[in-house]
């Protein structure tokens, strides 16, 4: 894969005007591309070896390749079509990408994939091992992909006749509001998905991400057995172990729970990353931190200077579940005078940085956290060398819109407060940065800090990001009927646990949220881990640097918890010159276990605020095991079974006639001229097969008609999601390091 924007299908593709030219020009068969060409000499190759077979494994092979030949011949006019009007949407002309280039792309990929498989099967026709049944169901499931995507590209011409006019005179990605999504649901029904998620899974992604994304797509309908308690165990058991040799039987569960499973399932099921073998990874593999520290915000209204002089006061988050502590973690490759973590070290401290990042994890508003992050925040810090302070937000349903955002805000107005004194930053530059509905939350709260002339970022940086946090028909967001990471349902749930208004939201399943919080537990990051002395040491305790002026919190290890329940009366210790007297630090000690006891904060860390978790002193708890992170404890036999419902025959389409407000601070792509005028630098990066891309190309384009300084990089190859991914693809490593470099040239402008 390429890191640069160029398209790998353009060079080959005809234009429309040739395909319309008088008679005597080249015939399409001619005009059309070099793959398109091989395939079809494939399939008359075949057919002919396969002529004087009658059997049953013959005959099907036979209809198969037909069916590619007739869907080769339907597509041409189509295609050509599309190809002539897809490069309206671009960037720029150096930046080639767009939902219907996505689509082109699919059919491009989908015939080289089909073109490997009929090469395969000619080249091994005469051999004793060759499989009849094998290459028919390849043949069958190839012929089933590219009919599917004929029926897309037919789809994405109905999207081009709903096109709305820009203020530029170009047209719109996002159709006009005249048209439903329910319209264009009603006619994508008979897509069929199956053929996306069986054995021509991962098709249309770099050869290093196919294999993870089938190992993500068995564990997805292996974690389901487990999750619902459809059949027998021994069924479920053996259900398992299919998903991983039948193809087909992968792909009919994977869109089942697509269509009908409920949001506490995509969140159980993203949050297997947060368990301790996933979690330990980079830990293993990629270099040690000096910090990396979890950090408990205490729920206090903050005083916030103004850029004209005044002071304008931050409510405490409040929305949904209540006054919460928020947790945010701070990752660097240094220690540094004035950071958390640096006090009692007796190596040479670094200097303070005159950068800092602030950092919003991905996860769809419902799952994740900064830890499960950590795989590429690892990279970053040590490529830029700044630290690094990622939010984790609350997550919806139980917490949703406008929660997360009230507490993102809240964090950035603290970490300006204390970027001296417990993050080792001077904060002379700070870059927002985010992924997916991360970046989203990141960009609006630069918007809220515009609105409430508190200093803005200097820059931001976005990957992938959704703007529009509604489901607009744009050709990209039709990529979820094909995706492995984000299916089309887990996109309209995650949509509607976080934003919608309608009154009939999926109800939150409490024995769920408890588990969830169960998973997020760790050793390591547990404040019941933490003793009480510790704590007060963390709150009270001068540093041993004799020839610094100001004191500093000590020191727990690296990859342990701060309880920062006391933050403000600590900065009061740290600016004061004597030792405390003895009667006072008793009074002191005293206050601060009532304030460690009164907020609740002896517990185990709620990743996801849980509304009810309880005390924990570390005493006689009895002990969960965990499989590959998922947890389970003697409590959970009395809880009642899930179910995978179906809905009772009603259509999939159905459950997600929700509304969805027209809020600007949920779709920043709404928010007014004029506030986006004053938006600093922004670099965006999407992928050319990612169901955001729409997204990015618009914003990016916006930002470009008001003038305001913007790129964007359009990758190739990789899912929406890639950096959670970095380990394991060579690809996806070096799309994470392209991030680091334009988050480098923020700093630097």
């Amino acid at each position: 894969m390429s890191l640069d924007n160029n398209n790998d299908y353009d060079d080959e593709r005809p234009s429309y005007e040739e395909l319309e030219s008088p008679s005597g020009r080249p015939s399409y068969e001619e005009l059309e591309p070099p793959s398109w060409r091989a395939l079809r000499e494939l399939c008359k190759a075949n057919m002919e070896h396969f002529a004087s077979h009658q059997d049953e494994g013959g005959l099907r092979i036979k209809g198969a390749l037909q069916v590619l030949l007739d869907t080769l011949d339907n597509l041409r006019m189509v295609y050509a079509e599309i190809s002539r009007f897809a490069p309206l949407f671009d960037f720029d002309e150096n930046t080639p990408g767009n939902g219907y280039r996505s689509f082109l792309i699919l059919v491009d990929r989908c015939i080289v994939y089909t073109g490997s498989a009929c090469k395969d099967m000619l080249s091994q026709k005469d051999s004793v091992l060759f499989r009849k049944t094998h290459h028919m169901r390849e043949m069958e499931a190839c012929s089933q992909l590219l009919a599917s995507l004929s029926t897309c590209l037919g789809h994405m011409k109905t999207l081009y006749s709903w096109r709305e006019p820009m203020e530029d005179g170009h047209y719109s990605l996002f159709p006009s509001e005249e048209h439903s999504p329910q319209e264009l649901l009603n006619q994508a029904e008979n897509i069929n998905q199956y053929c996306f998620y069986g054995r021509c899974l991962g098709f249309q992604f770099c050869d290093s991400m196919r294999t993870a994304l089938k190992v993500i797509s068995v564990g997805m309908a292996s974690f389901s057995e487990v999750f619902y308690a459809n059949g027998t165990l021994l069924g479920r058991c053996t259900n398992s172990l299919q998903y991983v040799l039948d193809p087909e039987a992968r792909a009919r569960r994977i869109v089942t729970i697509s269509q009908h499973a409920d949001i506490s399932f995509c969140q159980a099921f993203w949050h297997l990353t947060e368990g301790d073998l996933m979690a330990s990874l980079p830990q293993l593999v990629m270099p040690t931190l000096a910090i990396n520290q979890l950090i408990s915000i205490p729920p206090e209204e903050m005083d916030c200077p103004t850029l004209s002089g005044s002071t304008v006061k931050i409510p405490v988050p409040n929305s949904h579940i209540g006054k919460k502590p928020i947790h945010v973690r701070l990752l660097s490759s240094k220690r540094r005078v004035g950071m958390v973590g640096s006090g009692s070290v007796k190596s040479q401290l670094a200097d303070q940085c005159d950068s800092l990042m602030i950092h919003c994890h991905g996860g769809g508003f419902v799952a994740q956290s900064s830890r499960s992050h950590e795989v590429y925040m690892r990279t970053w810090t040590n490529e830029l060398d700044i630290p690094i302070l990622s939010i984790d937000y609350s997550l919806a349903p139980e917490a949703p819109y406008p929660r997360a955002l009230e507490e993102v805000l809240y964090a950035y107005v603290w970490a300006l407060k204390h970027a001296n004194s417990l993050l080792g930053s001077t904060a002379k530059k700070i870059i927002f940065v985010g992924d997916s509905a991360g970046a989203n939350l990141m960009l609006v709260t630069a918007i809220r800090c515009l609105e409430m002339d508190i200093r803005p970022p200097n820059g931001i940086f976005m990957a992938y990001v959704p703007v529009v946090v509604d489901f607009v028909p744009s050709p990209a967001r039709l990529l979820c009927l094909s995706d492995p990471i984000l299916p089309f349902g887990f996109m309209m749930r995650c949509l509607k646990a976080y934003a919608a208004t309608d009154p009939k939201r999926d109800s939150w399943d409490k024995d769920t949220t408890d588990e969830l919080v169960e998973l997020d537990k760790s050793d390591t990051e547990s404040f019941a881990e933490v003793s009480e002395s510790d704590l007060i040491a963390l709150a009270l305790s001068p540093t041993g640097d004799e020839d610094q002026n100001s004191r500093r919190l000590a020191s727990l290890p690296s990859d342990s918890t701060l309880n920062s329940v006391s933050l403000t009366d600590a900065d009061t210790v740290q600016g004061t010159e004597n030792s405390l007297e003895e009667t006072k630090s008793q009074e002191y000690i005293k206050r601060f276990l009532d304030m460690y006891k009164n907020s609740r904060l002896g517990s185990s860390v709620p990743i996801l605020n849980s509304a009810n978790s309880g005390d924990s002193n570390g005493v006689n708890e009895p002990r969960s095991w965990s499989f590959f992170g998922w947890h389970s404890n003697k409590d959970n036999k009395n809880k009642a079974p899930r179910h995978l419902e179906m809905n009772g025959g009603r259509n999939p389409s159905e459950e997600f006639a929700f509304t969805v407000p027209k809020d600007p601070y949920l779709s920043p792509y709404r928010a007014s001229n004029d506030l986006l005028k004053r938006l600093p630098p922004i670099k965006i990066l999407s992928m050319n097969l990612d169901p955001c891309l729409d997204d990015c190309v618009m914003f990016a384009k916006k930002l470009k008609v008001l003038g305001k300084p913007v790129t964007l990089d359009i990758l190739s190859g990789l899912p929406h999601g890639f950096l959670n991914l970095s380990l394991v693809s060579k690809e996806a490593h070096e799309g994470s390091l392209l991030c680091a470099k334009r988050i480098g040239e923020l700093l630097e402008t």
